[in-house]
């Protein structure tokens, strides 16, 4: 079985030369027919992921834009993005799916940490890292998703020396892994199948920072349910 009908990004590519609100306005009943099948591709991707995770819900992330504070006034996004939502609080760290031609990938860990999180991940790398560094450079991590993209601060964050031998991954804001698919494996009737697969693959990351997130320093659960 399809698991994305073409016409998604048929109407994706005519929304990018048409960004504008006559044409969606035509289109409108074109576009809530491609968002329920947006929303039927979820839920699959819910049922495939609890086969090996749990995860509590979805996000279908809205097309309009927010142009209070852009230059560029296109109202419309040109993807369709979904985020998958671990059980909390036990269960830290997440999934997205980013639909667009030419440029469908998955993501997988912490965007934005808050400022609590990410002081305390930060405090782990500064006591150790040796674990970390293993599984994120595991083959089956590298061949399927490269890189960890931390997209770094310029500088140590304060508190923190510049000599550390863990400050490349101290200095990081964000700790993720993204992947790309060709527009044919997206319409392929493995697609779902294939990101589950692969999402599975960076579970020892996410046991390890959710192991960090529910814990102190001295690896005692800081979760309510086990004080």
């Amino acid at each position: 079985m399809q698991n994305i009908n073409q016409e998604i990004f048929t109407f994706l590519n005519q929304l990018k030369l048409n960004n504008n609100r006559d044409w969606f306005e035509d289109n409108r009943q074109r576009f809530k027919n491609i968002q329920n099948e947006i929303e039927i591709l979820s839920t699959r991707i819910v049922d495939e992921l609890n086969k090996h995770d749990n995860v509590e819900n979805f996000k279908i992330f809205r097309i309009y834009r927010d142009l209070r504070f852009l230059k560029n006034k296109v109202p419309y996004k040109i993807n369709f993005g979904i985020s998958f939502k671990r059980i909390s609080p036990s269960l830290r760290g997440g999934y997205y799916l980013h639909i667009k031609p030419n440029d469908t990938f998955i993501a997988c860990g912490f965007f934005k940490p808050n400022k609590e999180d990410l002081l305390r991940i930060r405090r782990e790398f500064e006591f150790n890292s040796n674990e970390f560094r293993e599984i994120i450079n595991e083959k089956s991590i590298k061949k399927n998703w490269g890189n960890i993209d931390g997209n770094p601060v310029k500088t140590n964050p304060r508190g923190f020396s510049k000599e550390h031998s863990n400050i490349d991954l101290i200095r990081m804001k964000r700790y993720l892994f993204f992947k790309k698919y060709r527009d044919n494996s997206v319409f392929s009737s493995n697609f779902i199948n294939n990101i589950s697969h692969d999402f599975m693959s960076m579970r020892p990351f996410l046991d390890y920072m959710s192991n960090v997130l529910t814990t102190d320093l001295n690896g005692l659960s800081v979760l309510q349910n086990d004080l």
